[in-house]
């Protein structure tokens, strides 16, 4: 019931950070959130506003809070490098209890690896089933092959 998605990018995680966090661009390589609007930069605490479209189509738009930032850093005993951004669902059904959701996305990148993007939502509440995880799931699977197209083309970019 917990929609997901994971992609492998050939692109180092940096950059894929640097393109996950730079919120005002989404409408140029997201297909399932075309516009995010929050505080620049992006910060702990901010309200962010998802502007979300279906695979139909439809188009809603999600209040949310960030609750989670944590840039780049390696573990110096693996030498893998992580980084995470987390938000929670701050809808009307949210605030009469009804369905709660957190939505973290979470790179990782083992040492001469791709960076793997995995995004989860955690949902409880009664009503789960109606807030279609179905549906969540494809945009989550939109997002990621979106991300993966552009962060690609930046570190092409970055390289040439």
């Amino acid at each position: 019931m917990n929609p997901s998605a994971q992609i492998d990018i050939d692109a180092p995680l940096a950059v894929v950070w640097a393109v996950m966090t730079d919120t005002e661009r989404y409408g140029e390589w997201n297909p399932f959130v075309e516009r995010a609007e929050t505080a620049q930069p992006a910060a702990v605490g901010n309200p962010i506003l998802l502007h979300v479209v279906w695979a139909d189509g439809r188009r809603t738009r999600s209040p949310e809070r960030i609750t989670a930032l944590d840039a780049p850093a390696t573990d110096p005993a693996t030498g893998a490098t992580s980084a995470l951004m987390s938000y929670v669902y701050e809808g009307l059904p949210a605030r009469l209890g009804l369905v709660r959701g957190v939505r973290h996305q979470r790179l990782t990148q083992r040492p001469g690896g791709p960076t793997t993007y995995a995004t989860v939502e955690e949902f409880r509440g009664p009503l789960v089933r109606l807030a279609g995880p179905a549906r969540v799931a494809d945009g989550f699977r939109r997002h990621a092959e979106g991300l993966k197209q552009r962060a690609e083309q930046e570190a092409s970019r970055r390289e040439g």
